[in-house]
């Protein structure tokens, strides 16, 4: 028989207590050895029960605040041979060193990519029904009005939506819109016209996805050259009335050139993530009738986290049983993940 691995826990302080529920954390006791109970916060100057901990984990169980697995903290895990992180990037905390320490990684990135799509898919279909503006406006009118004669040119019927980075959210929104009679465009330099016919949308540069589209939604990752990729000109080029949804990162978006487009009135905007992560108290984007803004909620919470746990838990079992990751991370896939 394998021997059971022996496994810690390293992820911020109260994360543990929230993505597993009381069956999982029953499995994850039956799957590996470790004490549920013992939750790293840190690994640099541990305490002496997580260093002792450490010194004999060979699997690494990681979710949001994970600290860094820089090289010293590896040199004081000799036996760890692999990371499963139950959640999305493991950008923060997955460091060269692993690599170089040839650590296998998994993530739940896949897991968590749907709530997100099933957020901008919402978002998507409210914005072509201008839902959020009319919803306004009805409160502050408060008597009959002639909403078909003010609303004509929205809806959802054959209207383009361009789809900015073909991610694996990006990917599940395109899927999610198949029912809809939208037009999907997409834009990803990495995707030629072949493949995105085949996930159902049509391949264009940006520019053109920016002209075309009634509502454009930000999909890419966050690297130096996605920075600001949209920017003055996209958002010149998109139309009066024109949406733009942002669930990726605050960065892919010039916010300085994106704010006068908002306070005109000319663009809407749904933004669950901004930069700086929180806007300044004073930002205009909190009261703008024409923005959603939301505080990067999109991704998994409440209920949705157990969905990660239990990713997590199929890809323990697979370790356990001495079968390769299921959705494994490698260095290449960095520069595409969020």
């Amino acid at each position: 028989m394998t021997p059971t691995p022996t496994a810690l826990l390293a992820m911020g302080p109260g994360i543990a207590d929230r993505l597993f529920t009381p069956v999982q954390r029953a499995r994850l006791t039956a799957l590996v050895d470790t004490d549920p109970a013992l939750v790293a916060h840190r690994l640099t100057g541990p305490t002496p029960e997580v260093a002792r901990a450490l010194a004999g984990a060979e699997l690494l169980i990681t979710c949001w605040g994970a600290p860094p697995l820089t090289a010293d903290v590896l040199a004081a895990a000799p036996r760890l041979r692999a990371v499963v992180h139950a959640a999305g990037s493991v950008k923060h905390h997955i460091t060269p060193a692993c690599w170089e320490r040839g650590l296998q990684v998994t993530s739940a990135a896949g897991a968590n990519a749907l709530p997100v799509a099933e957020y901008t898919l919402a978002a998507i279909l409210f914005a072509g029904k201008n839902v959020l503006p009319a919803a306004r406006r009805y409160r502050e009118l408060r008597v009959p009005h002639d909403w078909r004669a003010e609303l004509t040119g929205h809806g959802n019927y054959r209207r383009c939506v361009g789809i900015v980075g073909a991610s694996r959210i990006g990917r599940r929104v395109i899927e999610l819109l198949r029912p809809f009679d939208l037009d999907v465009l997409l834009f990803d330099p990495y995707v030629d016209a072949g493949a995105a016919a085949r996930l159902g949308a049509e391949k264009v540069g940006l520019d053109e996805l920016c002209v075309r589209s009634r509502v454009v939604s930000v999909h890419a990752p966050e690297l130096p050259a996605t920075r600001h990729l949209i920017g003055a000109a996209q958002l010149a080029a998109m139309a009066d009335g024109a949406t733009l949804i942002n669930t990726s990162r605050g960065s892919l978006i010039d916010g300085d050139a994106l704010l006068p487009e908002l306070v005109s009135g000319r663009l809407n905007a749904v933004l669950d993530v901004t930069e700086p992560e929180v806007p300044s108290a004073g930002s205009p984007l909190y009261d703008l009738p024409n923005v959603l803004l939301t505080p990067h909620v999109a991704g998994s919470l409440g209920d949705e986290i157990h969905r990660l746990a239990d990713f997590a838990l199929e890809e323990i079992a697979r370790y356990a049983q001495g079968l390769p990751f299921a959705d494994p991370v490698t260095p290449d896939d960095l520069t595409r993940m969020a």
